[in-house]
């Protein structure tokens, strides 16, 4: 156990080591001139500000200390979270649940914060969201006139009182209006119609929307402007809902809306105009979403198109309203999915009984206050940001789904943690501000974001120092900012002196268009040269065109490890060559076990066998996969000639005078393959019997043979032990069939007289009387007789 947390505590060392070393890295690989160059890197690097500081100033703050930067000298500003206005979550239970205005209720916690952010820093702070009580709702309904709603209408007109007595468990303080909509540019343009358009019945004039009702607390008022409502007729089946709805949600003071929970209901048994069907009629100017109402009324929809659906999501959002579709069964698969596009919005069925209305707003009204979901305004380009919720039940999502938390009741508290992070120095520094809310609800959340894009030591600045250059500059944290046409780095350098395209050609090799080879900048028409990650990797020369880590590499080794790399160039070490010394000149490596090279038949290049003879292989050209075959072709000669035998023995002289046959005893005494290139054969002649030979080929294609004398012949078979063997096993064989049919017999018998024995006591005499016969004496008993 202990072994083991020493093994982790030092792997946890290492990993720390390795990390730092790169974070520092990181910081000098930028070559920061300034503080706020340097810190904007990184949160890890930081500014050594003491003057003739030598190593490079940005760096992190142990790597600095090491280096004899004083504490004091160091500039390492950090990010913060301040927050301005945290007024505690509305409790009925510590308020005494008495009636509150809307706005002194309060859902979000906190209210304000100022974060200082410095780049890639995170600021973390949270967020905290109570569904209050009694919190008081706008509903504003939005209905289809077409003549197919008539029964619809008939249900509505009673809504505003049903509505109230309903919903007094969710709040006592409900505000209710009323709109209609139909459709005007898609309708015949005869007067007639334009008067009438449903012909037998008494209908109202076409029109596009009509604010109704303002928004009222008096439910016998919406019940009387309801009931004065006549529905009306058009030949378009998709109504004007989209224009009716921007209408409602941009004309704020008009419909009154306050800013409390809003709820618009749109109820409609029809489809939909969207962008771009405007033109079927001539209409061609997009929607501007502003509010265009004289009179209660909107007067141009023959002069603007329809909004898009974007647009409408937009404008919804921004006004904070949450849209209920109440639509018939045939359009409740459309407007689901138009629900699917627009954020706190539901779906509804309409039906013929007059209680369905109230009851479909309230299931709605359940469903959309239950989800919580986080809404942040367009953040400066630069600046993220990350969402971790903390729902009932302790469940916890992050990314998208940390925005939001479900089943949410009344009187419930959920948390999110937000994570704000700035890359670089967005908006040049300045101030911004973005906002977070919920989404449908009119409470949110001000942020204000400063970025720290200098170090505290700018603002100690000595104009005209001495240091640079006798006054042509400021000394800020440690080095110059030169004055207007000044350069270099102690400012020492004048553009009077220069133009800028000779500093420029100055710094370009053989007129090329890179300044510095793209590997440093030009100061004072001389090139300094970046500065790597890694510190022993360094650019040199005078554009530094050179470095010593972009040669040419074998087994990942910079110049296969037995060089250095001079301006891209590897110079090798002795015994080595090529673009990446990988060639080493040392022979050792190509010696075969006869000390030959390469075995003789092959050269050594780079320490590699390169094989001549295509028979040979292997590292050093001693195996031979094809010799077997070359011992066969040199068999009968060898045979003929020491042996007299073989398929050559009548023509030996002719076909076998290239070898020269040398005899010895026995195979062991035939030469070995340690000093030169000897192969060695084993055949087999026609008596069955092995023979051993070696073999040399010269280069004059004389063969040289040294043979063993004595053969290696499969000795004959012993008679006698196999004649015996076999009589043995016939008469052993023999017995064994008669001990088992004598075995056979003995339970064959056995059984049988078993079988005897059975039988034997089941025999049985009967002594009954016989059947037939008859007993020749008569007995007659006299009735009379009393045994007297």
């Amino acid at each position: 156990m202990d072994m083991k947390v020493l093994f982790i505590s030092a792997l946890l060392g290492f990993v720390s080591h390795v990390r730092s070393k790169t974070d520092s890295n990181m910081c000098i690989s930028a070559n920061a001139k300034t503080c706020g160059e340097c810190i904007q890197i990184g949160p890890q690097c930081a500014w050594c500000k003491d003057p003739g500081f030598k190593p490079s100033r940005c760096d992190d703050r142990d790597s600095l200390e090491k280096a004899g930067c004083t504490p004091l000298g160091i500039e390492n500003p950090r990010g913060t979270v301040t927050i301005d206005k945290n007024k505690p979550v509305t409790n009925r239970k510590i308020d005494g649940g008495q009636n509150l205005r809307p706005d002194e209720i309060t859902q979000i916690q906190p209210q304000k914060l100022t974060l200082n952010l410095r780049s890639g820093e995170s600021q973390k702070f949270t967020l905290k969201f109570k569904r209050a009580e009694d919190d008081p709702i706008d509903l504003y309904f939005l209905m289809d006139l077409s003549d197919s709603m008539q029964n619809n209408l008939e249900n509505v007109k009673n809504l505003g009182t049903e509505l109230a007595r309903a919903m007094q468990h969710i709040t006592k303080d409900l505000r209710i209006g009323f709109g209609s909509l139909l459709e005007k540019p898609f309708i015949p343009v005869t007067p007639r119609y334009l008067k009438n358009p449903c012909f037998s019945n008494n209908c109202t004039a076409p029109f596009s929307y009509i604010n109704v009702l303002n928004l009222t607390d008096d439910t016998a008022l919406f019940t009387q402007e309801v009931s004065k409502q006549k529905p009306s007729g058009n030949q378009d089946s998709s109504e004007a809902g989209f224009q009716a709805i921007m209408q409602a949600a941009v004309c704020t003071e008009v419909i009154g809306w306050r800013n409390v929970t809003r709820l618009l209901v749109f109820s409609t048994d029809a489809g939909f105009h969207f962008a771009g069907d405007g033109k079927l009629g001539g209409i061609v100017r997009p929607n501007d979403g502003k509010c265009h109402l004289e009179n209660n009324m909107y007067t141009m929809s023959n002069y603007f198109d329809y909004p898009t659906i974007s647009q409408l999501v937009d404008t919804l959002s921004e006004n904070n309203i949450q849209t209920i579709f109440a639509v018939t069964q045939q359009f409740r698969d459309l407007y689901q999915e138009l629900s699917a596009l627009i954020p706190k919005s539901a779906v509804g069925t309409l039906s013929t009984n007059p209680s369905s209305v109230v009851q479909l707003i309230i299931d709605a009204y359940n469903s959309l206050s239950s989800e919580v979901i986080l809404e942040n305004s367009k953040l400066p380009a630069g600046v993220s940001i990350s969402y971790i919720s903390h729902c009932k039940n302790g469940v916890s999502e992050k990314g998208e789904n940390g925005r939001k938390c479900s089943n949410i009741s009344i009187g419930d508290e959920v948390m999110f943690d937000i994570e704000i992070t700035a890359k670089g120095c967005p908006s040049k520094g300045k101030s911004e501000t973005i906002k977070i809310k919920p989404l449908g609800f009119t409470e949110e959340v001000e942020i204000v974001l400063n970025f720290i894009c200098k170090c505290e030591c700018h603002k100690d600045g000595v104009p005209n120092s001495p240091e640079c250059s006798g006054g042509h500059g400021t000394l800020e944290c440690g080095v110059c900012r030169c004055n207007e046409g000044r350069l270099g780095r102690l400012c020492e350098c004048s553009q009077d002196e220069f133009l800028t395209d000779d500093l420029d050609a100055n710094c370009r090799k053989d007129n090329e268009t890179d300044i510095c080879s793209n590997n440093g900048e030009c100061v004072c028409g001389t090139c300094e040269c970046k500065k790597r990650e890694n510190p022993e990797e360094i650019y040199s020369g005078q554009f530094c065109e050179c470095d010593n880590f972009s040669c040419d590499r074998s087994n990942n080794k910079l110049c296969g490890g037995n060089g250095r790399c001079e301006c891209k160039k590897c110079i090798c070490d002795a015994n080595y060559k090529g673009s990446a010394c990988d060639c080493s000149l040392d022979t050792s490596t190509c010696l075969a076990s006869n000390k030959l090279i390469c075995n003789g038949r092959g050269t050594c290049e780079c320490g590699v066998c390169k094989c001549t003879d295509k028979k040979f292989e292997g590292p050093t050209c001693e195996l031979c996969p094809t010799c077997s075959r070359i011992c066969n072709q040199h068999k009968d000669c060898v045979e003929c000639q020491q042996f007299g035998m073989g398929s050559k023995k009548h023509t030996c002289e002719k076909d076998c005078r290239s070898f020269n046959i040398t005899a010895v005893k026995t195979k062991e005494e035939l030469p070995q393959p340690n000093d030169q290139p000897i192969n060695q054969c084993k055949e087999r002649d026609v008596d069955d019997c092995w023979f051993f030979f070696t073999y040399t080929t010269k280069n004059d294609d004389n063969i040289d043979v040294f043979v063993a004398e004595k053969k290696e012949c499969p000795s004959g078979p012993d008679i006698i032990p196999i004649v015996a063997g076999v009589v043995a096993g016939i008469v052993l064989i023999g017995l064994a069939l008669l001990l088992i049919w004598k075995l056979l017999m003995i339970i064959h018998d056995r059984r049988e007289f078993a079988k005897f024995e059975k039988e034997k006591m089941n025999a049985r005499w009967d002594t009954g009387d016989n059947p037939i016969y008859k007993s020749a004496v008569t007995t007659v008993m006299n009735p009379k007789y009393e045994g007297n």
